[in-house]
């Protein structure tokens, strides 16, 4: 793979904490390159030697931001495997899209802060690769196989039950009106037993644990592997 310019030009990283910072305080819509080349005390061009557009700088701030996430998970299942357990991981994935804006932002289609990129196909693409959706999907499979999930429902089924209970947390954590009578002391708690109910009770072994954690982390790092490989992509497109 091309060594990604994102990553190792300072000038690269510069410029892109003050497009998060711009972009944390008026949005998509409301951030210039021009601005963000001043901010960053570099010239229009040297943005545009790195990402040919002001999408391709934005979406590349996003990808940043779900790659960060990610580590965080690769870290988590290293340390220890009982993270991979689906009461544990499933807060996990819902707090890491609430403590990371550009997450949250694309997972609740916040278009205030996101404009068109909402929409953008790259978005879509991140999403789909990185999304708390789509790693929950991804990792079904493999709770089934070692017992930490019940397998007398098709998996399709499952997993669309699995993703519209963590949207509706997701949901409910980002509006304030939503279930605005109703307040719990440890949201975490309530989210790890929703997950129990309806994946049924965890019978798998210490063994079953490991693998299923080992599995999780080739997963994941083949999904960032793909989403690196498409910066580059898009990198070399730019340049030529």
């Amino acid at each position: 793979m091309a060594a990604l310019v994102e990553q190792d030009s300072t000038k690269a990283a510069r410029i892109l904490t003050v497009a998060r910072e711009l972009v944390l305080k008026r949005g998509v819509k409301g951030v210039t390159v021009a601005e963000i080349a001043e901010k960053a005390h570099v010239g229009k061009g040297t943005v545009y030697l790195y990402w040919g557009t002001k999408e391709d700088l934005l979406v590349g701030l996003f990808a940043r931001e779900f790659l960060a996430g990610v580590d965080g998970f690769i870290d988590a299942l290293t340390t220890d495997p009982d993270a991979a357990r689906p009461h544990r991981l499933c807060p996990q994935l819902v707090r890491n899209a609430l403590e990371r804006p550009f997450v949250r932002a694309l997972v609740t289609g916040d278009a205030d802060l996101l404009g068109v990129l909402t929409q953008h196909p790259r978005s879509t693409e991140l999403l789909g690769t990185l999304g708390p959706a789509a790693l929950m999907y991804t990792v079904l499979p493999v709770w089934r196989q070692h017992r930490l999930a019940r397998t007398d429902w098709p998996l399709g089924e499952q997993a669309y039950a699995l993703q519209a209970l963590m949207a509706g947390y997701l949901h409910t954590a980002t509006r304030s009106h939503t279930l605005r009578e109703v307040i719990v002391d440890a949201p975490d708690k309530v989210i790890a037993a929703s997950v129990t109910a309806l994946l049924g009770p965890e019978e798998a072994t210490a063994d079953d644990v490991r693998a299923t954690a080992d599995e999780g982390l080739r997963l994941l790092r083949q999904k960032r592997e793909l989403v690196l490989a498409s910066i580059a992509t898009h990198h070399e497109a730019d340049q030529g």
